[in-house]
Order: C-alpha cells, then sequence, then structure tokens
C-alpha cells in the first residue's frame, strides 16, 4: 500500500472506527496500524493463483473461496465489491483478539462505544497479549472476562476503496461448508448494520450464514462436502443448545438482585452448581461425538462473559429465519425487511422478532 492510500486508510479507519475501539489513541492506533498491516499482506487471488512458489493446496482453496463469493453474488444477493476477492497469509492462529466480560452475576456484557458502529460489547487488540492484559484490568475491576480468537472481522464495507475485507489465512482451510458460512457472514454486515445492537447485527449475520450456507451445500457441495459439514454442524448445534439451555438457567439464578451478602452467597452457590452441570453435560457430549474437544478450550475459560458473547450471536436467529420464509425465501425482499426493523427502536425491533408474526400468502401459490 502506498502512502496516500496508507493515509487515507489512517483517516478513514479513525472516522469510521470499523474496528472495535474506545476513546484512547493508543488503541485506536493498535486497530489502524493492525488494520494497514494486514490489508499491506494482501494480494488478488488472480496474483496467487500464478505465484510459482504458492503452494497447490491454497490454490485450490482460493478457487474454492473465489466460487463462493460469486455464489454470494449471484444466489444470496450479498454486495458486489471488492471484499474477499483478496488473501493475506497472517501467520497467526488469529486476526484479531476479542475481549468480553461481565459481573459476577449477570450476563450482560460491558460495552465499548465509538462513533458509527456505535456500542459493542467486545474490544478487539491485534496482539493476544494486549487482549489478555486488558481482560486482567477487567479481572481487577471485579468483572469476568475471557479472549477469544477471531478469524475474521467486517469493516462494514467502509474499506471497499481500497481493496476490501481479504480473505485470510486464519479461515481459509476451514471445512467447505464452514468457509462458505464465514464470507457469507461478513458480507451480510455489510448489507445491514444497526448501531448500538450487536444481538441484532450478530443474529442476522448467522441467519444469512446458515441460510446461504445450506444453500451452497445444496447446490454447489459435493457430497464429500456434506458428509463432513452435516457432522461439524450436528456437534455445534448440539453445543449451542447446552450453552443455551445454560444461560437459561444462569439467567433465572440471576434474575433477583438481593442486597443482603447471605442471599448473593447463595446465588454464588447456585452458579457454581449450574456451571458444574454444564460441565457435566458437556463431558456426555464428548462422549457421543466418540470424544471430538473441539470445545474443550470453550468449556474451559466459560463464564459470564462468554455466555454472554455466546447469545450475541443466537439471539434472534429463529427470528430473522421465520422473517426468511414470511419473505417468501426471497433475499432482496428480505434485506429490505431487515432494513426496515433496523429503522426501528431498539426493544421495537427486538419485540418483532421475539413474538410469533402471521404469515403472508405468496401472490399465486
Amino acid at each position: 500500500m502506498n502512502r496516500p492510500a496508507a493515509v487515507r486508510a489512517l483517516l478513514a479507519l479513525l472516522a469510521a472506527l470499523a474496528l472495535q475501539g474506545c476513546s484512547t489513541s493508543a488503541y485506536y492506533w493498535q486497530s489502524v496500524t493492525g488494520h494497514l498491516q494486514m490489508m499491506a499482506g494482501a494480494r488478488p487471488i488472480p496474483d496467487w493463483l500464478a505465484d510459482d512458489t504458492a503452494p497447490p493446496a491454497l490454490k485450490e482453496r482460493l478457487q474454492l473461496a473465489a466460487r463462493i463469493r460469486a455464489f454470494a453474488v449471484t444466489e444470496l444477493h450479498l454486495p458486489d465489491n471488492a471484499s474477499y476477492r483478496r488473501y493475506a497469509d497472517l501467520h497467526r492462529s488469529a486476526v484479531v483478539w476479542n475481549v468480553v466480560a461481565a459481573p459476577e452475576l449477570s450476563l450482560t456484557l460491558k460495552t465499548w462505544c465509538f462513533p458509527v458502529a456505535g456500542c459493542v460489547g467486545y474490544r478487539g487488540y491485534f496482539a493476544e497479549a494486549d487482549a489478555q492484559a486488558e481482560a486482567d484490568a477487567l479481572r481487577a475491576q471485579g468483572l469476568e472476562a475471557s479472549v477469544y480468537g477471531v478469524p475474521a472481522y467486517s469493516t462494514l464495507g467502509w474499506m471497499n476503496w481500497a481493496g476490501g475485507d481479504p480473505l485470510l489465512s486464519t479461515f481459509i482451510r476451514y471445512p467447505e461448508g464452514e468457509l462458505a458460512r464465514l464470507i457469507f457472514h461478513e458480507l451480510s454486515h455489510q448489507v445491514v448494520y444497526a448501531p448500538d445492537d450487536t444481538p441484532f447485527n450478530e443474529s442476522f449475520a448467522t441467519a444469512v450464514e446458515r441460510l446461504g450456507g445450506a444453500r451452497w451445500l445444496a447446490l454447489r457441495g459435493s457430497d464429500a462436502a456434506r458428509t463432513e459439514y452435516a457432522g461439524f454442524d450436528g456437534r455445534r448445534r448440539a453445543f449451542r443448545a447446552l450453552a443455551l439451555a445454560t444461560r437459561r438457567e444462569l439467567a433465572a439464578i440471576y434474575k433477583e438482585n438481593p442486597a443482603s451478602v447471605p442471599a448473593k452467597q447463595q446465588q454464588l452457590a447456585m452458579k457454581l452448581e449450574a456451571m458444574k452441570r454444564f460441565r457435566e453435560r458437556y463431558e456426555a457430549l464428548k462422549a457421543d461425538w466418540g470424544g471430538f474437544a473441539g470445545y474443550d478450550p470453550w468449556v474451559a475459560r466459560a463464564n459470564n462473559a462468554s455466555f454472554g458473547a455466546q447469545a450475541a450471536y443466537d439471539e434472534f436467529v429463529p427470528g430473522f429465519e421465520a422473517l426468511f420464509e414470511r419473505e417468501a425465501r426471497d433475499w432482496p425482499r428480505f434485506y429490505d425487511a431487515v432494513r426496515q426493523l433496523a429503522k426501528l427502536p431498539k426493544d421495537e425491533r427486538h419485540r418483532a422478532l421475539t413474538q410469533p408474526q402471521p404469515t403472508q400468502e405468496t401472490p399465486g401459490a
């Protein structure tokens, strides 16, 4: 990236704050420089395919990603722009590490606020050590905190003029169905984004990834890809059902806000029992899975913060999927309906996604 482009990117990022952010200049600086370094390492897919030193396996994955990207436009009506048409090898396991935090007796996430993107329930760092330091500081304040690696994030379309969000080494080797889902998820953030409403935004993107991923596999996926995905998705659904049941159990425990110390101690004891049951049920799931241990790291760090973060991705997915059906599974109509929801006050849009709605008959059906 040349110097004028870098300056423009710096100004755009400082203005839009497309990355997670806070008000400190040091945090802004690591966000901006981290993103610029990532973009500087990205090259167009055709350049990688023409590179004799690029591994054949990587070229195959980039060709697959290009087909998925085209499918996103033609079949799902997702944006046709510069995003996910370049690739960068980051030489690390995550693009950013997110920090989430919540009180000892609550699933409500701490939020960080900035212009444009509004308030979000996480804070991202390009260096894992910085994320861990922030988590330690939050724990010192009496909060429960968790750090997790993120394979991709969206700049909401703000950086398409500079090459857009790239494909990354952190996810390019995902199973085919998962690769498709991730690309669809991140592109959907460029379709609709409601400031100050992480559950709405992430649930919408999760609904798009689920619906779009299923369509990709049905129309373009190989038998092997469908079989691989069925096993992967079956485990994910079972784990998320367990996490949801535990969140509901914890929410019931935290419903009261007692002032007395004995009552609070009772809540803490009930919380410990709920977490014990969660881990016991998880071990039973692992036995059913033949010992698959992919969720072990999540379970090991599970606390109010991690359960609260997971909720943001699940909470309104059923409502969005129902809306997709009401709009006759028509993608442009669905997106228009979601845009209308995003214009409503937060409480009103949340009610619309949780209350049953009458099914509209499709003309001629």
